[in-house]
């Protein structure tokens, strides 16, 4: 799957979020959902991020925040998935597992629920 080049993945990305349940997405305020090749430490194991401030975790929020960021990374998403169709499937749980973190869910409750 090496051959998919970013905007090919980034289109995969915005397919996949619209295909998302409206009751995932739903609650979502001032997050962007990006892409990059890899994460900072250039490592091929980290395969999505959440950057930013859970809703459970939040005082004043509102009004001049900076966005929270979803970021899917191609290459390690890439290195994992033999076919288009096992990317797909990775890019959808890797979005609802950083969307989770967003609402406060943990990678343990994330574990105890399969999407870990």
């Amino acid at each position: 799957m090496q051959n998919l080049d970013e905007e090919q993945f980034e289109a995969l990305v915005v397919e996949g979020l619209d295909a998302l349940a409206d009751e995932i997405v739903g609650g979502l305020e001032n997050v962007v959902f990006v892409t990059e090749a890899r994460p900072e430490d250039g490592s091929l194991n980290i395969l999505g991020l959440y950057d930013g401030v859970a809703l459970t975790e939040r005082g004043q929020y509102g009004f001049g925040e900076l966005p929270d960021r979803i970021i899917l990374f191609r290459e390690p998403l890439l290195a994992i998935c033999e076919t288009i169709d096992e990317l797909k499937d990775q890019i959808h749980v890797t979005l609802v597992h950083e969307i989770a973190h967003y609402y406060g869910i943990d990678d343990d409750q994330l574990h105890e629920l399969g999407w870990a």
